[in-house]
């Protein structure tokens, strides 16, 4: 061979070692990237529509950022081998607990009543309850599949190991307090283990303390007062007429005066006029249905769905019941997370502070979701010979 010839194979082998290989992308699962990447642009227009006018193209250029970012961290999961990534489930999850109790000290940070943040140079922020989410996805994966692989259902022990990982983060985020994250680490759990195989009597017993959880929240000293006020005005909204009912209000008057078509992108009454704060996080809902109206609101469920009903195909076709449980747990994660941010919009459900996946503005949701279409293209690679 020549040596130009000979530079260009090494270069080309190089680029297909260093990209994982051509068949690697080839085989990825795109209906779900694709999926997840139309979401995230739809996001950057909502967000830009809700912040351009007090803060030009900042909002607009962070998001489109934060997705490339979290686009790279989905690359960078793919490419990680299956058993590789299996490994390194522990480690990932022991992570997730230090920067938990990270925020818990000075390091942390107090934004809306939550010491949830830990704020880093440039105005970047990082929450790191969002990688606890996928995190506590992999760790009950690995406690509960090994069983699962052997036939058997899981035992009294793996239960209670189970519920031991999973109460960890769980705790540590209702001290910031995070009651909407601390949910979806809940829902998770759950999920995870009605699927396992979880005797009926056992999965009971999980509710339970799940609920005896959310009560004890409730009910206690342990959420802030901004959060208070969040479960006052969902069953009072006239208890909090200049604050968090003001916000819900102006909400619904958004969501409501869309009608079918929507009033036009940027054009929304509500939006364009700054009736609702923090209008790109929690409730960037209400621009999609104020301005692109319930056909565009309903466009972006039924796209949302179609990422939770990729992971639960790719969960049926796992080879292992690492990979099954792995997917079945981002699947929940979404799902529940999607209803609870749909549901406080509408007024359905209390205001918990939880984004729209792939949608709000926000750095680390966004990469968490990411994240998670990494998990579970890892695993559709894996059923695939990957």
């Amino acid at each position: 061979m020549s040596r130009p010839g000979l530079q260009r194979a090494t270069r080309d082998g190089f680029w297909v070692r260093a990209s994982g290989g051509a068949g690697l992308w080839a085989r990825s699962d795109w209906g779900l990237v694709v999926a997840a990447l139309g979401l995230s642009v739809v996001g950057a227009l909502l967000v830009w529509s809700a912040t351009r006018h007090h803060a030009g193209s900042a909002y607009l250029l962070r998001h489109l950022l934060t997705t490339a970012v979290g686009v790279g961290i989905a690359a960078a999961v793919t490419r990680t081998g299956y058993q590789r990534l299996r490994a390194l489930a522990p480690l990932l999850y022991l992570v997730a607990v230090g920067g938990l109790l990270l925020v818990l000290t000075p390091v942390g940070s107090t934004v809306n009543g939550s010491h949830s943040w830990i704020l880093l140079p440039g105005g970047f922020s990082v929450q790191p309850s969002e990688l606890a989410k996928a995190a506590l996805c992999l760790g009950l994966a690995i406690i509960l599949g090994e069983r699962l692989d052997r036939g058997a259902q899981p035992d009294l022990r793996d239960l209670a190991f189970a519920a031991l990982v999973a109460a960890v983060p769980v705790v540590l985020v209702l001290l910031q307090p995070d009651l909407g994250s601390a949910l979806v680490l809940g829902a998770v759990a759950l999920g995870v283990v009605a699927v396992a195989g979880t005797p009926k009597r056992w999965l009971a017993l999980s509710v339970g303390l799940v609920a005896a959880a959310v009560t004890l929240a409730l009910t206690t000293p342990v959420l802030s007062g901004y959060q208070r006020d969040r479960l006052t005005a969902f069953l009072d909204p006239q208890a909090d007429p200049q604050g968090i009912g003001y916000q819900t209000r102006q909400v619904r008057i958004a969501i409501g005066s869309g009608g079918w078509q929507g009033q036009g992108l940027f054009q929304g009454h509500q939006t364009q006029g700054g009736f609702i704060p923090f209008q790109q996080t929690d409730f960037v809902f209400s621009v999609a249905g104020e301005e692109l109206g319930f056909l565009g609101a309903a466009g972006l469920l039924l796209l949302l769905g179609f990422v939770v009903l990729r992971a639960v195909l790719v969960a049926a076709r796992a080879r292992d019941a690492f990979g099954r449980l792995m997917a079945v747990g981002v699947a929940t994660w979404l799902l529940f997370q999607v209803f609870e941010n749909v549901g406080m919009n509408l007024g359905l459900t209390p205001v918990t502070g939880l984004p729209l996946p792939f949608l709000s503005y926000g750095g680390s949701s966004m990469f968490a979701c990411w994240l998670g279409v990494g998990l579970v293209n890892n695993v559709h690679l894996s059923t695939r010979g990957g």
